[in-house]
């Protein structure tokens, strides 16, 4: 016996509720038309994830709960799996109190001929990194529930229910199920599809029955949700895999029937045959290492300024490789015709850095201008004269012209729309080799968790099959041009180096004994480590930006900007 299982991947839009249930009600016509028995759709599709403080509205659950009841109106002879926000607490209140705040769940709902027919209630609540549900929910209570699709059983559950070493879907494979729905949204890092196969097959081989995995897709603030869903059959080989950073609609025919539990006491012997009936097309290939992190930035840029309503984006353009790679994405994710580059040279800025910004607009299709800053800076020269004098020329000097080309591109935001995009990369912002109030001005920043040697890497990729950046931006020694003959490694260590004590302390929180024991320099590890400590005041006050890794600055990495601590 088969079943026909469909998914959709949703772009949703929190507490956009109008539009959040059009897309739903689209994919379920869709799915009637395939003659799907299911269909899985994201968690949180109906409010969007994730909702954060937006739940602590009472107004915000009742619009989502409205949303349902039409949603199941609206449903037929095939069952939908949707992810909503259920009340616990038949008693609410429009207040922050506790008890208003403890009242409502994660949940799933099931749809059938106008009825919603089941609720499942997430049971695993994440509170680490980027998630924080437990400020907001309370957890299921029934994590073996099973229902019947026909004369199939079917196990739900909730992303992190997944997640978890015998949660939820094996219980429901014990308890009589037939198929595992598990819908999800399941932000991204680099990496992220390989440990979810591994997941997802380890709990086939422990269950011995299909599993469908469901997963949202889009950008939201700085996550982004690759999509990636799967059906994967009884023996742990993938059916379907959906597109990467894209919408996707897709179905299979998945047989049901007895089952192996693999290691559990008094599971039946029985082999399940896992040709379905009717062909598929075949699934969309993974993307590399390079292609997942740039179509990682460009759903997330493009998002942020479209689901934020702005018309275009704003780029000091330097001469530079990460605002050349910026306005690559910025130009992929929104059109030629929504972007602005600007060059602001003042008198360190090399004529090729000029030349070299002009001609990558020229290559990208995107508006470029020339506003020379000397005079600017010359008249707070002029205004700081009385207060600087008999002090010699320094960093204060060279954060004017940072400053001055914020306010420069602010005006024109101001002016025009366009929101301003930082250019800054992760390694730059981590040992706060960056102006505050200056080149960190913007809305958004593309490249915050992007190391400045993933930076190169990934210009590289853009330019594999013609030079979009050109090779001279590529190839240049980097330099913030500030003040004469000014290179970045007149102040940090080469980029390989700090990259890698970066990866180390940022990204895997190591000690500074533990880097050292690698091989590295202690004065350095030293140095570098204290900037990135003494810098997170800095961070604090940066744009969000697309998280790549699995620590990014700002929600994944938490730390006191007060702080005295010290590793040995």
């Amino acid at each position: 016996m088969f079943i026909r299982i469909a998914g959709a991947q949703l772009n949703q839009v929190i507490g956009d509720f109008p539009g959040n249930r059009d897309r739903i009600l689209d994919a379920m016509a869709w799915a009637q038309e395939q003659e799907a028995d299911v269909l899985a759709l994201p968690e949180l599709a109906i409010t969007g994830y994730p909702p954060e403080d937006l739940l602590l509205r009472d107004s915000f659950i009742k619009a989502n709960l409205a949303v349902l009841q039409e949603l199941a109106a609206a449903a037929g002879p095939m069952l939908t799996v949707v992810g909503f926000v259920d009340r616990t607490d038949p008693v609410a209140t429009s207040t922050l109190e506790d008890s208003a705040v403890r009242s409502i769940a994660n949940a799933a709902a099931l749809l059938y001929d106008g009825e919603v027919r089941g609720i499942y209630h997430k049971v695993h609540l994440p509170n680490f990194g980027v998630f924080d549900e437990e400020r907001y929910f309370v957890p299921g209570v029934d994590p073996n529930l099973v229902w019947d699709v026909g004369d199939a059983s079917l196990g739900v559950s909730v992303c992190e229910d997944i997640w978890v070493e015998d949660g939820p879907p094996l219980l429901q494979a014990k308890a009589g199920a037939q198929i595992l729905i598990n819908i999800n949204a399941s932000p991204y890092h680099f990496d992220k599809h390989r440990e979810r196969l591994e997941l997802l097959q380890s709990h086939v081989a422990a269950a011995g029955i299909p599993l469908v995995y469901v997963n949202q897709v889009g950008g939201q603030d700085e996550l982004v949700f690759d999509g990636g869903s799967m059906i994967l059959d009884s023996t742990g080989a993938i059916v379907y895999q959906a597109r990467q950073f894209e919408e996707d609609r897709f179905w299979a025919d998945a047989e049901v029937g007895v089952h192996t539990l693999a290691g559990l006491p008094g599971a039946p012997e029985h082999v399940l045959r896992t040709s379905p009936p009717a062909p598929r097309p075949g699934s969309d290939p993974r993307l590399d290492e390079d292609a997942e992190i740039y179509a990682a930035l460009v759903l997330g840029l493009r998002d942020y300024v479209q689901k934020n309503e702005f018309p275009g984006v704003v780029i000091g353009l330097s001469g530079g490789i990460d605002s050349a790679l910026t306005a690559a994405v910025a130009v992929d994710a929104l059109g030629g015709d929504r972007v602005w580059g600007v060059s602001m040279p003042s008198p360190y800025s090399s004529e090729g850095s000029i030349e070299d910004s002009r001609e990558l607009a020229r290559r990208l299709g995107c508006r470029f201008d020339v506003l020379p800053i000397d005079d600017v800076f010359q008249s707070y020269l002029d205004s700081l004269a009385e207060s600087f004098a008999g002090t010699p020329p320094g960093v204060a000097e060279e954060n004017l012209q940072a400053r001055i080309r914020g306010a420069l591109l602010m005006a024109l935001s101001n002016k025009f729309g366009p929101m301003v995009l930082t250019t800054g990369n992760k390694s730059e912002v981590a040992v706060g080799y960056a102006t505050l109030y200056g080149d960190m001005v913007g809305g958004f920043s593309v490249l915050k968790d992007v190391l400045k040697m993933r930076v190169y890497r990934l210009a590289r990729w853009r330019n594999r099959d013609e030079e979009v950046i050109p090779a001279a931006i590529i190839d240049k020694p980097p330099s913030a041009e500030l003040r004469p003959d000014q290179l970045d490694t007149d102040s940090l260590p080469p980029y390989d180096v700090l990259d890698a004590i970066l990866e180390m302390y940022v990204e895997g929180d190591a000690s500074i004994g533990d880097i050292v024991a690698e091989g590295f320099d202690e004065a350095l590890v030293e140095r570098i480590t204290r900037l990135v400590d003494r810098n997170e005041y800095k961070r604090r006050q940066s744009p969000p930006g697309v998280k790549i890794t699995t620590k990014a600055f700002g929600k994944d990495r938490r730390l006191p900007i007060t702080n005295w601590y010290r590793s040995s």
